[in-house]
């Protein structure tokens, strides 16, 4: 992952109460202008089915009653008050709900864990003592292997389904296709300005229509029906579908629409933070979308003799002096509209990147205040051309709907799924609580995902079928990342053969320092024997660089490094853990190599003042570390050479470790890394010949590759060629 540094990022803080206020306000512009664009199509989606023959108010009632439960029950109980607290340090979205439960229950798939990782501090987090019920689970959930791949199988559902939505919104627009186009291309261009500038952009926008709605919806209320109030009686949504049948249900696809975009607030929360996309909701959005639509159903509950979809639509209920200013301002909000969904698939594919699940792609961060604002020039690009190119061959704006809706409800009921498991795992709750959660939000979404599935042959076959390429990408890297992992595990060299090495064999010790970038986190890697075998000489200092992934969203500077040595001091030989969380920000490489090298002094001089500290240890750029034993990563072969030395005389071997280590740095770094082929081992099944050697294969020549993603100079690059047989 190639990481451009727009500042000095840090973990993510608590905000003053003017900051809070100040990203509630930006949030406006970037989260909910989805949301708060529904009242534009839902009653005349909803009402599309014809059902509206009998001069009284029932199907109205009924619909408005609908409404408001949805967005009472979904996006502010079960996302404002429930699913935001299931962030992953401030991450939201279906991977943050996956790297939570990761970590509070061994179902992680991901290679190269180590018990060291558990010593982030942000896997901390308060765990009142277990219960009997929670073990049950805990236990049952990690015995069977395969739901580690299910679970895994249903978090990529959810991500897809959010990558599909994110295809599909910003192309849902009434107006003509070329300046659909124009409109989508302008919206994508404005990406590379960043979360912070285009909230900023926005907000006034969103903000003036959802005041415009508001007042409308309290005018039309008062002019044409006061009585309104009474559909919010859930009695009228039995009456609806007992009068409706058959075609209620069908609506109910319909009156989805009304929620798309809420699950954008979870996905941007790494953008935000909670208490602002919750002051947001409560204090604006909400009311504002309930009296607009209490509005429309005013108007509609007195007009009863209208047929055309027109006539059903928002416009028929602003009144025609304003219909044109009215106009224009929603225009701007359809446009602001899409800028949730698209932030929201930025977020998430940089988790899944970071955790293994998706091709290496270039992550720009766009804020050197705010933690997690985030713009990806790749996606960015190619979800502009899939949106014209949903635009240009739906030209329906129904069928849209329709697609858009079923993607939504099923990113909603995976979220569902996954805090249900949140609660018992992470939480301490009951199961039955967590049951109950389950059942309620589930049996409403499965209620609105049967209502868009009816629809398949309408539109929303297309977020099937583009989830369905999406996983198999997803899950073909994921699949060989692991398998490359585990041939490197196989195949690694012992420890006694890099110590034999010397005069004897004809090897040279070179002035420099060697970085050999490794996936292991023990052991030689069988890139550098074949490297040594090829080249007979190897640098004076000699560090097995493993970059790592875990899943937190970051880990503090203090505990990322983890740094020991291979074989005895005069070796000079060292091993580096360098490990980060799927929403850290990477150094460039000159930076990077002067912090390694800070941290290989420290630990020398730690090392000569602790007699026992030859184990990995945390070196951080504070004070603040912590030895580790032979679990943190060291395998069986790795012995640890510590003491050998006292006194005056080990203050003298440490000037000189020093010395040697400075003049190393002064001759130069070499980066040693492999470029491995991979191909499928013989007598492999059809499909995973297809898998490895086409797909894989593939997404590798046109991914990032690991010197690019590093930003290694090139002339200081050593590749080892390496086939991977898996």
């Amino acid at each position: 992952m190639d990481l451009e540094l727009g500042g000095s990022l840090t973990s993510p803080k608590k905000h003053s109460w003017k900051s809070t206020f100040l990203l509630a306000y930006q949030s406006l512009g970037v989260v909910y202008g989805d949301l708060s664009i529904s009242p534009l199509y839902v009653f005349k989606s909803t009402f599309a089915e014809d059902i509206i023959h009998s001069e009284t108010n029932e199907e109205i009632f009924g619909a408005l009653s609908f409404v408001f439960w949805t967005l009472t029950l979904v996006p502010l109980l079960k996302y404002v008050f429930i699913v935001l607290r299931a962030d992953d340090n401030g991450e939201g979205g279906t991977f943050a709900l996956y790297s939570t439960i990761c970590r509070h229950a061994n179902v992680c798939l991901l290679p190269n864990r180590q018990v060291a990782d558990e010593e982030v501090s942000t896997y901390k987090l308060e765990r009142p003592g277990e219960t009997n019920n929670r073990s049950c689970v805990k236990i049952w959930l990690e015995k069977n292997k395969k739901l580690h791949t299910a679970l895994l199988l249903v978090v990529m559902l959810g991500t897809c389904m959010v990558i599909g939505d994110g295809v599909l919104t910003p192309a849902i627009s009434d107006a003509v296709v070329p300046i659909t186009c124009f409109i989508i291309i302008c919206l994508f261009a404005l990406q590379h300005f960043g979360t912070h500038h285009i909230g900023f952009l926005f907000a006034p926008v969103v903000v003036a229509w959802l005041l415009v709605i508001s007042a409308l919806g309290i005018y039309n209320i008062m002019h044409w029906n006061p009585h309104v109030y009474q559909a919010l009686s859930p009695y009228y949504m039995l009456r609806f579908l007992r009068k409706t049948r058959k075609g209620g249900w069908m609506s109910l696809g319909g009156i989805l629409l009304c929620i798309t975009g809420s699950e954008a607030m979870f996905a941007d929360l790494g953008h935000f933070s909670y208490i602002a996309i919750q002051i947001a909701f409560t204090a604006l959005v909400y009311p504002a979308l309930i009296l607009a639509y209490m509005g429309q159903a005013a108007y509609l509950s007195r007009h009863h003799k209208i047929y055309t979809s027109y006539q059903i639509g928002f416009y028929a209920s602003v009144p025609e002096s304003l219909r044109w200013a009215v106009l224009i301002v929603a225009i701007l909000a359809s446009v602001v509209g899409s800028q949730a969904i698209i932030s929201g698939t930025f977020s998430i594919i940089n988790q899944s990147q970071s955790l293994g699940c998706f091709p290496r792609v270039k992550v720009v961060h766009t804020s050197d205040k705010i933690h997690g604002q985030i713009y990806i020039p790749e996606i960015n690009w190619m979800l502009m051309i899939l949106c014209v190119a949903v635009a240009v061959g739906f030209r329906d704006t129904k069928h849209m709907g329709n697609a858009s809706g079923l993607a939504v409800i099923t990113v909603m009921l995976v979220t569902t799924a996954l805090t249900s498991l949140v609660m018992i795992l992470c939480w301490d709750k009951p199961p039955l609580l967590a049951l109950a959660f389950f059942l309620l939000f589930g049996s409403i979404e499965a209620l609105y995902f049967s209502a868009s599935l009816i629809k398949f042959l309408e539109g929303a076959w297309f977020p099937i079928l583009l989830a369905l390429f999406l996983m198999a990408i997803m899950y073909v890297w994921h699949y060989a990342t692991i398998k490359k992992y585990e041939y490197d595990l196989h195949n690694k060299v012992s420890l006694d053969w890099l110590l034999a090495l010397g005069d004897k064999l004809g090897i040279v010790r070179v002035p420099g320092i060697g970085l050999v970038y490794t996936g292991l986190i023990a052991g030689i890697p069988a890139n550098f024997s074949r490297f040594v075998t090829n080249l007979p000489a190897f640098h004076r200092i000699l560090v097995f660089v493993c970059i790592k992934f875990v899943p937190v969203p970051y880990v503090p500077p203090a505990e990322r490094y983890l740094v020991g040595r291979i074989g005895p001091p005069i070796h000079r030989s060292y091993r580096c853990i360098v490990r980060y969380g799927y929403r850290d920000v990477h150094q460039d490489i000159d930076s990077f190599e002067a912090e390694l090298i800070a941290r290989l002094v420290d630990f020398v001089k730690l090392d000569a003042t602790h007699a026992d500290s030859g184990l990995l240890t945390v070196i951080g750029s504070g004070d603040d570390r912590t030895e580790l034993g032979n679990a943190a990563g060291f395998g069986k072969g790795e012995r640890c050479f510590s003491g050998e030395y006292r006194g005056s005389e080990l203050e003298e071997h440490c000037r000189e470790e020093l010395e040697e280590l400075r003049a190393a740095q002064a001759a130069g770094t070499a980066f040693i890394m492999g470029h491995s082929h991979v191909r499928a081992k013989p007598g492999s099944s059809f499909l995973r010949k297809v898998a490895i050697d086409f797909g894989y294969s593939f997404l590798r020549r046109n991914c990032r590759c690991p010197e690019v993603v590093l930003r290694v100079p090139p002339p200081s690059l050593l590749e080892v060629g390496m086939v991977y047989v898996l």
